[in-house]
């Protein structure tokens, strides 16, 4: 049972939806976030699965979205396979997403104990400020090595494979799934735009896996109306934001580096960090 939600008010479940909405797309990570804003504000951890079940909002922005993208490549894919030519741009894309999705389902899988385990290592803020660090790191480094000169319509099975690997760090609360697919599409010299326009579309298959998963675990362990009350309230809140950061992203991206997101990842780390050892947060 989700005892965390059971106990959360409407302003609570508000909070996490929006900032849930706010840094599943922006690349400082959402589990960070939500394990870091309730510690500041002196509530509990709402929890792996509560985290996962509403990410299910942000699954619906994605696909609201780019219900067209998905609509051609879907069309585009089964066209293609019809007439066996594997080569086809919407071919390729559909693969790379579907090649790039089996690293994180594997590993989570192989894990399940320990990403679900609330309160264990993974949930620890030493971890998740030193993984935000890091991970700012590499994104630094990608926008310091890529040439940005790639667009989606070049992506291919091979590209889907790296990136995968790369959405797989984001097991780690703190690296960031958009975070870690956007550097290592970076590092694959896809433009920035078209880079996170791809781990969008690659992430809708696992976020929309783990938070239906969750949620039917949720379901066989008992319900209440306050636990429905704020897992519905956090859903919708972080579909609406989610759905704004997304196209806020993408335009922003069409014309800016991601430095301010580099930024903005040390600092929140190191905040983190220095707060959890003066034992300001916990």
């Amino acid at each position: 049972m989700l005892n965390q939600a059971e106990s959360m008010d409407a302003l609570q479940a508000v909070v996490l939806g929006v900032v849930q909405g706010l840094t599943e797309f922006l690349p400082i990570s959402s589990t960070a976030h939500i394990r870091a804003v309730p510690a500041l504000l002196g509530w509990a951890d709402p929890g792996v699965d509560f985290t996962a079940v509403i990410q299910l909002g942000s699954v619906l922005a994605l696909f609201t979205y780019f219900r067209n993208d998905i609509v051609l490549l879907s069309t585009g894919s089964f066209n293609a396979l019809r007439k066996g030519d594997l080569e086809s741009k919407e071919a390729r894309i559909a693969g790379a997403i579907i090649v790039g999705t089996i690293p994180v389902c594997v590993i989570g899988l192989l894990f399940k104990d320990i990403l679900e385990q609330n309160g264990g290592p993974l949930r620890s803020l030493y971890l998740i400020g030193t993984a935000s660090i890091v991970m700012g790191l590499l994104l630094l480094a990608a926008e310091k090595l890529a040439k940005h000169i790639r667009s989606l319509d070049s992506i291919g099975v091979k590209d889907g494979l790296i990136i995968g690997l790369g959405q797989a760090l984001a097991l780690i609360p703190g690296c960031s799934r958009s975070g870690s697919t956007l550097t290592v599409a970076m590092l694959s010299n896809l433009k920035r735009e078209d880079a996170a326009r791809f781990s969008f579309l690659l992430g809708i298959p696992a976020t929309a896996l783990s938070g239906i998963f969750e949620l039917k675990h949720f379901l066989e362990h008992g319900t209440t109306e306050s636990s429905i009350a704020a897992l519905v309230i956090g859903t919708v809140v972080s579909a609406i934001v989610s759905y704004a950061a997304i196209a806020w992203l993408l335009k922003y991206l069409s014309n800016h580096s991601t430095w301010v997101f580099v930024i903005y990842r040390i600092i929140f780390g190191v905040a983190l960090i220095v707060l959890t050892a003066a034992n300001l947060i916990h």
